[in-house]
Order: C-alpha cells, then structure tokens, then sequence
C-alpha cells in the first residue's frame, strides 16, 4: 500500500522538484509514495476535507512557504487549528531565517528551498516513520 503525499506549490518546478526528490521509494523501509499535487490552497483545502472525511488519506504534506496568494505556512497553521490529526506537514521556506515561521504555523519539519534532495528525502521519511509509528501504537 501507497502512502499518499501532498504537495502544495503554485510553482509547478517546485512541485516538480519536491517529487523528483523524493522518488517513487525514498528509502528501502518505506513503501512507494503516491502524489497528488495541488497548485492552489483551496485544492488543498479540499483534498484535506476528503483526508478528514475519510476518502483519500495523506500520510505527509509537502507545502511551500513561499506560494502565492496563501503560502504553505498560514496554510499549515489553518490545517492543524481545523483538522483533527493532521498528516505530518514538512515546510519549504525561503531562507533559514524564516524557521521561527515554521514553528508559528506548527509545521511538523521545515526544509531551505531551494530544495535539497538528499535533506527533503531524510526529513520525509523521518515524518513519514513517525507518523507509521503512531499508527501502529494508536
């Protein structure tokens, strides 16, 4: 069985990047990763509510802090204020500086775009991991 990652850009070469990064199985101990990208915030919005209605579950959301007219870090705060047991949420910020955002909006990890394959792949199976963790325990 997939897991299903989110991943938030209205650039769609970061949405790109963050999929080639990440790779089809980004580690041996995790199964093949399943995408759906969303170019908007409302799309968002509405794959969440059918997470949160049980039809389509995500294990992990990928956003990217720097999208415009919402960027991913408002999005993450609205989603982990609205949705009970939010999926894991790794953030893509502009600059380091901008982590104390990260924290604000209650991102789970956040990554410096541009991105790095090789940090973006260890941060997501780290969440990834988790979260197949608090599974199994809860």
């Amino acid at each position: 069985m997939a897991l299903n990652v989110l991943v938030y850009s209205d650039d769609r070469n970061t949405r790109e990047q963050v999929r080639l990064a990440l790779g089809k199985r980004p580690d041996a101990d995790l199964p093949e990763l399943a995408y759906l990208e969303c170019a908007t915030a409302p799309a968002v919005v509405r794959a969440m509510d059918a997470h949160a209605k049980g039809a389509k579950r995500f294990d992990l959301l990928v956003l990217d802090g720097e999208a415009v007219p919402l960027g991913g870090m408002g999005l993450c705060r609205q989603l982990k204020e609205e949705i009970y047991q939010c999926p894991s949420v790794l953030v893509l910020i502009g600059r380091p500086q901008d982590a104390w955002l990260a924290t604000w909006s209650h991102a789970d990890a956040a990554v410096a775009a541009p991105v790095d394959p090789v940090t973006l792949a260890e941060t997501a199976c780290a969440l990834l991991r988790a979260a197949g963790a608090q599974a199994l325990a809860g």
